[in-house]
């Protein structure tokens, strides 16, 4: 494996414990800064505006990494993920605590400049597999950051933030020493302004056939994900009774099941089933998973499926390296910064809504939940079969540059 790859995935997976660390105590810490008993839409209206700054600069950084180089993007982005977690440990007011939440969506959206750093140095049929482990050492984040998270949260609600900082700060050094530019900058071609336009990727997208269905099955499945950040802890609290140690230790397990299926499994499962079939498998995998949570009321039937519901997780770098081939490799930037833009604009929606219907069935049946989410991802299911057929979209040459497709 080459030595930027190895540094980039660790310093992906140092900044998903810092994000990890803040789940099992954003509930409490609302309580406490709001004084409110149900903290649902607050949770909604944080996660939201998170996922807005995320659409805003996604598509910004993703662009900007395609002309002054990856390198400076991502230091930049992770030197404004240490300040957020320093803003959101010294908040005493609910504005101080949105502010760093907002500078932290900001900072988030280099995953855009991640996964195209991974496009630069690996080659197409590497690329499913490589997509799988920059998903896995996220799964490593949330194995580490969810379980520290609750055993300092139960201790203190700022101490979570305190090692977020410090794991941030880490992060930037180690990047800054060893993690070396992927790209040459494109310094002859003039940065336009335009890019700030946070909607203007997706028109680009918009325009392309192959590009529109992957970009709206990105959409819907990370709708539809966006259900555990906001009602997880909610519902294991209401359902189960859970402390911030079970509910950090579940969120835990599933990041180890998630680690093994992303490192072992997207590569096989695509050469298996196809892309098609590894996606369809995924989404079916995690609507059983569901509909069992939604009629649990033992804690340990949460752990039992866990195996089953990360199989969720076969599909996504399927669906990520069917879109790299859509573009060349001048427009990798721009279209990671689509896709995760297409994700954050579900990241605005998905926990405004979830956390309205989890105000709705909390009382009389809070697993109620989780059928929402078997619904959503129902819908996705035709939309899957039409983004993964076996012909593939043609490019658009002046829009997208010459595409470098090769036999899949």
């Amino acid at each position: 494996m080459k030595r930027p790859l190895v540094v980039l995935l660790a310093a992906i997976g140092l900044d998903a414990i810092g994000i990890g660390l803040v789940f099992p105590i954003l509930p409490r810490l609302l309580e406490d800064l709001t004084h409110a008993r149900n903290v649902a839409p607050y949770i909604g209206i944080t996660t939201a505006l998170y996922a807005v700054m995320q659409f805003i600069f996604a598509p910004l950084l993703g662009a900007l990494s395609d002309n002054v180089g990856r390198r400076p993007v991502l230091l930049m982005s992770l030197a404004g993920a240490a300040i957020s977690y320093v803003l959101m440990m010294f908040a005493t007011q609910l504005w101080m605590l949105v502010l760093g939440r907002a500078i932290a969506g900001l900072t988030s959206a280099n995953v855009s400049v991640a996964t195209a750093y991974v496009t630069d140095i690996s080659r197409e049929d590497e690329r499913a597999g490589r997509f799988g482990l920059l998903n896995a050492m996220f799964g490593i984040g949330f194995i580490i950051g969810p379980v520290l998270g609750g055993v300092l949260g139960d201790y203190g609600l700022r101490l979570p933030f305190v090692a977020a900082a410090i794991l941030n700060a880490g992060n930037l050094v180690l990047a800054s020493f060893v993690l070396p530019e992927s790209r040459p900058p494109a310094r002859q071609k003039k940065f336009e302004l335009g890019a700030l336009n946070p909607l203007r990727p997706l028109r680009w997208a918009l325009s392309m056939k192959g590009l529109l269905p992957i970009t709206l099955v990105f959409f819907i499945l990370s709708a539809a994900g966006e259900v555990y950040g906001t009602c997880w802890a909610l519902w294991s609290t209401d359902t189960f009774h859970w402390n911030g140690r079970w509910i950090g230790l579940s969120l835990g397990t599933f990041g180890v099941c998630h680690v093994l299926v992303q490192t072992l499994l997207p590569g096989p499962a695509t050469r298996r089933f196809g892309e098609r079939g590894a996606v369809l498998v995924g989404t079916a995998c995690s609507c059983v998973s569901l509909v069992i949570l939604a009629f649990a009321t033992q804690g340990w039937i949460v752990f039992a499926i866990m195996p089953v519901f990360a199989l969720d997780g076969i599909g996504t770098p399927a669906l990520q390296a069917r879109a790299t081939r859509q573009v060349g490799p001048a427009f990798q930037g721009q279209l990671q910064g689509v896709l995760a833009s297409a994700v954050s604009l579900a990241s605005i929606v998905a926990p405004l809504g979830f956390s309205s219907i989890y105000f709705v069935v909390q009382k009389p049946w809070p697993g109620a939940i989780w059928l929402s989410v078997v619904a959503v991802q129902v819908i996705a299911i035709p939309l899957i079969i039409l983004a993964t057929r076996s012909a593939h979209a043609r490019c658009t040459r002046e829009v997208a540059g010459p595409c470098t497709q090769r036999a899949a």
